[in-house]
């Protein structure tokens, strides 16, 4: 496996002046050493990869460097747009270096959300024209071939990419603690089982992915419940709140429960204008903050520094509110999900799960078919 050090080290050495991206489950250890090693205003963590392009851009108009933007290969939606339009050779031609960890590759067993992103994955790259290689992972070979592909960059005036393999990477030590704040108390695994709790059997959930599904499926399987009232949003990160909304405009006989990540919310934080112009009042959003990324190891979000509730009521939600303790969560829940407006719970918890935390066992098809037999009965 790669040395985080060595590499970081020798991409450096290649020119590279400026890191932007989305944490991906592969490329946690490389991240973790661009964070540490990198000046606050060399690495930016994104709100989703379309917007790590144009900070890429942006560094490289006011400097000349070569920037690097890292992204799981679902991210490639996200940037297509930003790459074709803007930094290709045949519009404004900037050079760029990606970094895109490979989930689903063929043959390697992952989880059934990407599957189909990995095996499109290298096609996607050639039909966009993007010059690739994959990632070795021996520390010499590694390096040159990075310095291939960001000669490459330089010399076509355009982005290329690098493909990461899981386990390309070698562990990181961290210099640096994670912080956390000394306030909380419950940790997101708790914090679900008390919503859940508040929540009927005949109302609808629509939760993120990642932790969240994983705990709320969990849940259910320690209180010997079904999942038929679950929707686990497994993929698409950002989107579960519209899915969430999709529903409700549908069936507005049920409360439908939107349970959220402070990522997710980020990531695509258009969607509460549009959730906040919804009238039907049967729509609930709950979003649990931990301040990380807690699927793909922990990297900060800027969760805590805005301020979600606010953000929300500016885009139309009715009612909005902070909570961090279990009677706070019970006493909200009970006295916002029968007012009938706009509403939007923050709730705010420590960072981190549990070793041992499962993974759903049902198939999505088996989730969707279970789902919507629940929400049209």
């Amino acid at each position: 496996m790669i040395s985080c050090n060595n590499f970081y080290q020798a991409i450096s050495a290649a020119g590279v002046g400026f890191y932007a991206g989305v944490p991906d489950s592969l490329l946690k250890e490389i991240c973790a050493c661009i964070t540490e090693k990198s000046a606050a205003d060399k690495h930016i963590i994104a709100a989703n990869e379309g917007a790590a392009v144009g900070l890429a851009i942006g560094s490289y108009l006011a400097t000349g460097e070569l920037a690097m933007v890292y992204m799981q290969n679902s991210g490639l939606g996200n940037i297509v747009n930003p790459l074709l339009s803007l930094a290709d050779a045949k519009v404004y031609s900037v050079p760029m270096l990606l970094m895109v960890g490979w989930r689903g590759e063929p043959g390697v067993k992952d989880e059934p959300q990407h599957v189909k992103q990995g095996e499109v994955t290298l096609d996607l790259l050639d039909a966009m024209g993007i010059p690739y290689q994959i990632l070795p992972d021996k520390d010499e070979e590694a390096e040159l071939v990075m310095q291939k592909m960001v000669a490459m960059a330089n010399e076509l005036q355009q982005p290329t990419a690098l493909v990461v393999r899981k386990n390309t990477f070698d562990k990181y030590q961290k210099q640096q603690a994670d912080s956390v704040r000394s306030s909380l108390t419950l940790r997101r695994e708790e914090a679900l089982s008390i919503i859940l709790e508040e929540i009927a059997a005949e109302d609808v959930v629509v939760s993120t992915t990642g932790m969240i599904s994983r705990e709320i499926f969990e849940y259910r399987e320690t209180a010997k419940q079904g999942h038929a009232q679950d929707f686990l949003t497994v993929g698409g990160m950002g989107h579960c709140s519209q899915i969430a909304m999709g529903v409700a405009l549908s069936k507005k006989d049920k409360k439908v429960f939107c349970i959220d990540g402070d990522g997710a919310v980020i990531m695509h934080m258009g969607s509460l204008g549009i959730s906040g112009q919804y009238k039907g009042g049967n729509l609930i959003h709950i979003v649990v903050n931990n301040g990380k990324h807690d699927s793909v190891g922990g990297q900060p979000t800027i969760g805590f520094d805005i301020d979600i509730p606010e953000i929300a009521k500016a885009c139309g939600y009715r009612e909005v509110c902070r909570v961090d303790t279990e009677a706070a969560i019970r006493q909200e829940i009970q006295r916002i999900k029968n007012m009938g407006v706009p509403s939007l719970i923050e709730v705010q918890v420590l960072p981190g799960s549990r070793p041992d935390l499962g993974r759903p066992t049902t198939t999505p098809i088996e989730n969707k078919e279970a789902f919507m037999k629940h929400v049209m009965s």
